[in-house]
């Protein structure tokens, strides 16, 4: 019978000592990047640090102001009104159009290709591009309107359809990512779970609700995750579409926070800002583990 030898204490050491340099990069990466530059930020916020000036300690005096900051509160109410529906209308259009596509066809595959080309582009080309479609002047879906016989739409110059085509086109825009992510985590299902499905008597629904929607609850997840934490940080489109306007409806928390920054240059102010964001964006991520019954 064989026996097999345990490392030695020397061999232990220095296994771990290869272990911790190969990790040593991403550790250096890390503190610098990511925690350091989030401890600056939190002091920060409890400075009036403005560019040119050094910062003094100011206590709470930031985030008080924040409470009473009519223009923050607008955006905050913006950001999760955006984070919601823009969410939401992702996970519908990705999940039905990955349960349309979930199979070998030559159409099928060339939609899951087409429908990746939004996702390629960046957003302020996307955001251009839709500028000129939603033009009240001289826009084609005004043309097309007038040639329907239908009233044309001031579109991102009204205060009730600028946030909503802002939404539409960051669902338009992300879905065929998130289409082919959760078309992935479909094939990935074991076939014979269908068969069993199908042996209990289960129709197409009943197979989606018992088999398809528990096998996708990870890739859910991750795709929910990414998409909350992505909408409550959206910049580009707002900066470069409205620029917050008209009348402060579409503006967000990182809009607020860019203006403030560097429009102001009210550093402190701002770093005020990106706290209270955090502090959203790690609610909002702990609630969709929640949701998704994967808290451990």
């Amino acid at each position: 019978m064989s026996m097999t030898r345990k490392p030695s204490g020397k061999l232990r050491r220095a296994d771990d000592i290869a272990a911790y340099l190969l990790l040593a990069p991403f550790l250096l990466f890390l503190l610098a990047f990511i925690v350091y530059p989030v401890i600056q930020n939190l002091y920060y916020s409890f400075t009036n640090y403005n560019l040119g000036r050094a910062p003094s300690w100011i206590g709470l005096r930031n985030y008080t102001r924040l409470m009473g900051d009519e223009v923050f509160q607008q955006a905050v109410l913006n950001t999760v009104i955006f984070a919601v529906f823009s969410v939401a209308g992702l996970l519908l259009v990705s999940l039905c159009a990955a349960i349309a596509l979930n199979r070998a066809t030559r159409w099928a595959r060339a939609v899951r290709a087409v429908t990746l080309y939004p996702y390629a582009m960046s957003m302020i080309a996307v955001s251009m591009v839709w500028l000129l479609l939603l033009d009240p002047t001289n826009g084609y879906i005004n043309k097309l309107l007038t040639l329907l016989h239908l009233p044309r739409r001031m579109w991102l110059f009204d205060t009730s359809l600028a946030l909503g085509c802002l939404i539409a086109i960051s669902v338009w825009k992300d879905s065929g990512y998130c289409m082919l992510v959760l078309l992935a985590g479909m094939q990935a299902i074991d076939t014979a779970l269908y068969d069993a499905a199908r042996v209990d008597g289960a129709n197409a629904f009943g197979q989606m609700r018992h088999v398809t929607l528990p096998g996708l609850k990870p890739v859910l997840l991750f795709v929910s995750v990414n998409s909350c934490i992505a909408a409550f940080k959206t910049f580009e489109q707002v900066q470069t579409m409205t620029g917050g306007d008209p009348l402060y409806s579409t503006t967000t928390i990182v809009h607020q926070i860019y203006q403030r920054g560097f429009g102001e240059y009210k550093m402190g102010y701002a770093a005020s800002m990106s706290v209270v964001l955090l502090i959203m964006l790690l609610i909002v991520t702990a609630l969709n583990f929640r949701a998704y019954g994967m808290e451990e």
